[in-house]
């Protein structure tokens, strides 16, 4: 992923003055916000969330679920919106999520999810912003 050009760049001190404390940590350096801590978890109505780093179409909202895990669960992004990268971090092996367009860190994804994909996209809602519609 570091060695990936994306079509959204910024430095790090651009980065830090787009976004807010703990959107950087997460989506500039693989922080997890804490569970049911934000508020896109309970959201429920339709519409469309995306990166809050570079505002792309990420999940749309009949594609979302509960998970019962305490982060925003999703069953399939959008088509190209998300890209993975294989993550040895915690002494374990998971598939990361990050943003196609800006290479931000949005969550992982597992294969314990419900049919049709069977897939469990667990994003960190602060990486994310809602619009309803």
């Amino acid at each position: 992923m570091v060695d990936k050009q994306y079509a959204v760049t910024h430095t790090d001190e651009e980065w830090r003055r787009l976004l807010t404390p703990e959107q950087y940590q997460v989506l500039r350096h693989h922080a997890t916000e804490r569970p049911g801590s934000c508020a896109l978890n309970y959201e429920k109505r339709a519409g469309t969330f995306y990166c809050a780093g570079c505002d792309q179409a990420l999940f749309v909202s009949k594609k979302k679920f509960e998970s019962g895990t305490g982060w925003p669960s999703f069953n399939d992004p959008e088509a190209g919106s998300t890209e993975n990268t294989v993550d040895r971090t915690h002494g374990m092996v998971r598939t990361e999520v990050h943003c196609s367009r800006c290479g931000g860190h949005l969550g992982h994804v597992f294969e314990d999810g419900p049919p049709p994909t069977h897939l469990r996209y667990c994003i960190n809602g602060v990486a994310m912003n809602f619009k309803p519609g």
